[in-house]
C-alpha cells in the first residue's frame, strides 16, 4: 500500500527542520546549510503546513521545539542518517554487497583487521565498512548490519555467533618488576592498578580466583585496552589485558608479566546481528567465513 505523499516531506524541508532543531537556531541552521534565514524559516513553515502541526514555539528571536517537534526531530535525524549511510554504502560498492560492521577498537585492530584481507579475497564483491563502538549496540537506532561485541550471549532481539574466549594477564613495564619485586599475587597491590571502565571489577575477580582477599581496588580508569596498554608500557601501573591482544608487546619485551598468572574471562567475543538481517547475503558470507576461523571453546 503506497504511503500518502503528504506524509513524505521533501529532504530539503526535513534537512532544514533537523538542522534548526539540532542547533535551536534558525540563524545557525542557515549558516550550516548555506541559506538565508528567511529561506530556512520558509522551509520549516512549509513542513509545518504539510504536517498540519507546529514544530517550534517561536519566542521573539528564538525558537524552541514543541513536545511533538522534539520527538519528530529524533525520528527524522535517524532517518536522515540511514539515508546518508545507504548512499555512502552504495557509492562505496555500486554493485551492492556492503557489510556495515561495528567492532571493538582493540579487538578490531589486533585480531580482525589482519584477517579481513582473507575474507575480502574470498568474497571480492563485498565491501566491509567498519565502525568502532565501545558502548552496547542498538540495531534499531544504528545503521549496522552486525556487530562484534564482548559479553554473554543474552542480547535481546538479535542472534549471535561465538568467536573466541580470552585469558587476561597482569602486564606492566619491565621497570616495575625491578621496583616492586613481585613474589605472589598479593604483592601486586603494591603497584598502581590500571582499570577498564567496561570491566571495573576485573582486578577483584582476578585476586579472588588467585585466592587473595582484598578490599575494593582503586586506580586509574581507561576506556580502551590500547590506552591502558600504553599506560602500562609507560610504567604507570599494572593492567589486566587480554593476552592475545598484547602478544607482540610481550614478545618484544615492552610489556612483561608482573606474575605468570592468568584468568579466563567469564564472557567472550561474539558476532551479533538482528534477526531481520539473518538472510542478508554479505552477512551470511561473513558469518560463514568467521565460523571457519572462530575458536569458541578456546582462548586466543
Amino acid at each position: 500500500m503506497p504511503i500518502p505523499r503528504r506524509f513524505l516531506p521533501s529532504i530539503t524541508l526535513l534537512q532544514a527542520f533537523e538542522t534548526a532543531a539540532r542547533t535551536q537556531s534558525v540563524t545557525t541552521a542557515a549558516k550550516e546549510l548555506s541559506l538565508t534565514q528567511s529561506a530556512v524559516s520558509r522551509q520549516i513553515r512549509a513542513l509545518e503546513e504539510q504536517l498540519g502541526t507546529e514544530l517550534f514555539h517561536r519566542e521573539r528571536q528564538s525558537i524552541r521545539l514543541t513536545a511533538g517537534g522534539e520527538r519528530y526531530a529524533r525520528d527524522i535525524r535517524e532517518a536522515l542518517q540511514k539515508i546518508s549511510s545507504a548512499s555512502m554504502n552504495l557509492r562505496a560498492n555500486p554493485r551492492g554487497g556492503t557489510l556495515a560492521l561495528a567492532i571493538l577498537p582493540t579487538f578490531g585492530a589486533r585480531w580482525l583487521a589482519p584477517r579481513l584481507p582473507d575474507f575480502l579475497q574470498q568474497n571480492p564483491g563485498i565491501t566491509v565498512n567498519l565502525t568502532t563502538r565501545l558502548e552496547p549496540f542498538d540495531f534499531e537506532q544504528d545503521p549496522l548490519d552486525a556487530a562484534i561485541h564482548f559479553g554473554h550471549a543474552n542480547w535481546p532481539q538479535c542472534a549471535s555467533l561465538p568467536i573466541c574466549k580470552e585469558d587476561v594477564v597482569p602486564a606492566c613495564a619491565p621497570a616495575l618488576i625491578a621496583e616492586f619485586d613481585f613474589k605472589d599475587t598479593a604483592d601486586l597491590v603494591k603497584a598502581p592498578l590500571l582499570h577498564l571502565t567496561s570491566r571495573p571489577d576485573a582486578w577483584e575477580k582476578f585476586m579472588e580466583r588467585q585466592g587473595v582477599r582484598t578490599d575494593p581496588l582503586h586506580g586509574m580508569l581507561f576506556d580502551q585496552f590500547a590506552t591502558a596498554a600504553q599506560a602500562a608500557m609507560a610504567g604507570m601501573g599494572i593492567a589486566l589485558l587480554p593476552e592475545f591482544l598484547i602478544r607482540n608487546e610481550l614478545e618484544t619485551g615492552t610489556l612483561v608479566l608482573a606474575l605468570p598468572k592468568k584468568m579466563r574471562s567469564d564472557e567472550m567475543y561474539h558476532l551479533c546481528w538482528p534477526h531481520v538481517n539473518a538472510d542478508y547475503p554479505p552477512l551470511m558470507a561473513f558469518r560463514k567465513w568467521l565460523e571457519g576461523i572462530a575458536r569458541p571453546n578456546d582462548a586466543l
